[in-house]
């Protein structure tokens, strides 16, 4: 007589294993090239006599322009406190902005660069 086998029970599946962390990519061999500078950042820029209240009126690229006036932003406490997105103008600043009482650090940029030439 043929004996009926029973089903295999159902053991519970192994938790899958995380998968492997891929090794460290080899040191290079040369460093990377120092990157140069564009030369239209590079290039000085006269500031208006408005600009030139705020930041001074030699001749500097747009990059020393754009830390001169965050410098008088922090000098000043003209950032807005709830939200630091925001450049609250004073007089001088109000000319560079063109009358606005204030703007978006993003903004500030576009209105400067408006009295550069």
């Amino acid at each position: 007589m043929a004996v009926a086998k029973k089903p295999a029970a159902k053991t519970p599946a192994a938790p899958k294993a995380a998968p492997a962390k891929k090794a460290a990519p080899a040191a290079k061999a040369a460093p990377a090239a120092k990157r140069a500078p564009n030369a239209a950042f590079m290039k000085p820029m006269t500031p208006s006599a408005t600009l030139a209240a705020v930041i001074g009126d030699k001749g500097m690229p747009r990059t020393e322009v754009t830390k001169k006036i965050w410098e008088y932003i922090k000098k000043n406490n003209l950032q807005d406190a709830a939200n630091k997105r925001m450049i609250n103008a004073d007089d001088k600043l109000k000319a560079v902005f063109g009358g606005k009482k204030q703007v978006s650090m993003f903004e500030m940029t576009k209105l400067v660069s408006a009295h550069l030439s």
